[in-house]
């Protein structure tokens, strides 16, 4: 016997059981999106290498260690997964000309690949929702882009997220900033583990992102990214502090927050969670003004975020919201001669152009097998079509969760005996 072939370590399959959860979130969000303009696009899930290593920054972790890169023998391209989304939105735009419109708030939603340790919450295909809006330079598109999140936890009934805000600065306050850090961990340079002392010429900033305990004195007694700001990056994070005050966002400032991707800077934003242990953070963005023209494209300010579908999945079970699994609402049972079963399938197509979600009863079985399977779909009736109903050209509704009589009418009933049980 063949050894069975199963899904790549860390890359799932989502199941019907679970499945329905998906689209909760799915339609949930779409919907979402649609109150505040947003636009879908859509990229493909393989890039050219070099976009990533430009937007994403070649001395960081997703670059170094997590990228799916692998050449295409056909014309020797390096090709790589998707291990974000916001690169290949902003090279779409560029490449197809959508900001000559003017500002554009576009979201994608799909899969991206990442070489990580597998974990609860952490896979190495798993899926993000992302909003970008190009083309806004103000603090106020920051701000909506945080209300908007807050109005999502509301509605898929999310509590306990907690909000870090901070600011990166401008491309010169950065260069000071790192002048800085680089003198000080020269003089700690024994403090470094080998990552560290990796970028330390490189990236200090990377530095400040280090989860290794040994390190965490040497980090919190660094130089502060906000000692060197510049004063319009300074009014920037003013003005957006005051929008979420006004709008009765709470928030921490958190002087230590540092985004994993170099094309990042004034605003930055974590929305985290002590419920899903080393995973906290669900949804992460901010500011990236010079990307555009990084990619190719005119310089165009622009900011966006990212949530990962997975962990938003596990924070709503944990905070105990009740998603129903949908059920059919009919489940046609049928026996007899061959013009009882065509007589059932014009019945299954009547109720479905009616508005019902309807199965009918595929294979052989009994009546009382048949009913067995339409108990256990889940379907809220079961209709009965047998020799005499089709005789005289009428079905049998039969309750299956509730202990009401069955009762047979005729077929152009059925909508309004059912809509009237359902309205007790």
């Amino acid at each position: 016997m063949a050894n069975s072939v199963k899904a790549i370590r860390g890359m799932n399959d989502i199941l019907p059981n679970e499945s329905y959860l998906w689209e909760y979130f799915e339609q949930t969000v779409q919907q979402w999106l649609a109150t505040y303009g947003y636009r879908n696009i859509r990229t493909p899930v393989v890039e050219q290498t070099d976009l990533f290593i430009r937007s994403i920054g070649e001395v960081t972790d997703i670059v170094e260690k997590e990228m799916y890169t692998f050449v295409d023998h056909l014309n020797n391209d390096s090709l790589t997964l998707r291990p974000e989304g916001t690169a290949s939105c902003v090279r779409a735009a560029i490449e197809h000309n959508l900001l000559y419109a003017g500002p554009q708030r576009l979201y994608y939603a799909g899969p991206m690949f990442r070489h990580e340790r597998p974990q609860k919450g952490r896979y190495r295909q798993f899926h993000q929702v992302g909003v970008e809006a190009l083309g806004y330079a103000g603090p106020d598109i920051d701000a909506e882009l945080i209300v908007m999140c807050a109005r999502l936890w509301k509605l898929l009934g999310i509590s306990d997220l907690r909000l870090e805000i901070s600011t990166l600065g401008n491309t010169e306050s950065r260069a000071l900033h790192r002048a800085r850090l680089l003198k000080y961990f020269e003089q700690h340079r024994d403090d470094l583990d080998e990552d560290s002392l990796r970028r330390l010429h490189t990236n200090p900033l990377r530095i400040l992102d280090s989860k290794n305990p040994r390190m965490q004195r040497v980090i919190e007694n660094a130089p502060k990214l906000i000692d060197d700001l510049d004063l319009e990056s300074c009014n920037h994070f003013e003005s957006l502090q005051r929008i979420l005050r006004e709008r009765g966002i709470n928030y921490e400032i958190n002087l230590r927050l540092v985004r994993g991707l170099d094309y990042y800077n004034r605003t930055v934003f974590e929305w985290v969670t002590d419920k899903l242990g080393a995973q906290g953070t669900v949804c992460a963005g901010g500011r990236y003004d010079g990307l555009v023209e990084q990619v190719g494209g005119k310089s165009t300010p622009s900011c966006g975020f990212a949530m990962g579908v997975e962990r938003l999945l596990l924070l709503i079970e944990a905070c105990g919201k009740k998603i129903n699994q949908p059920v059919p609402d009919i489940y046609i049972v049928h026996q007899g001669s061959d013009q009882v079963i065509g007589y059932a399938w014009k019945c299954a197509e009547f109720l479905r152009d009616e508005g019902f979600n309807v199965i009918l009863h595929c294979g052989d079985g009994s009546f009382k097998s048949q009913m067995k399977k339409a108990d256990s779909s889940g379907a809220v009736y079961a209709l009965i079509i047998g020799d005499d109903e089709f005789s005289a050209q009428e079905v049998t509704i039969k309750p299956l969760r509730e202990l009401i009589e069955q009762v047979s009418v005729k077929l152009n009933s059925v909508t309004e005996i059912i809509n009237k049980k359902n309205s007790y």
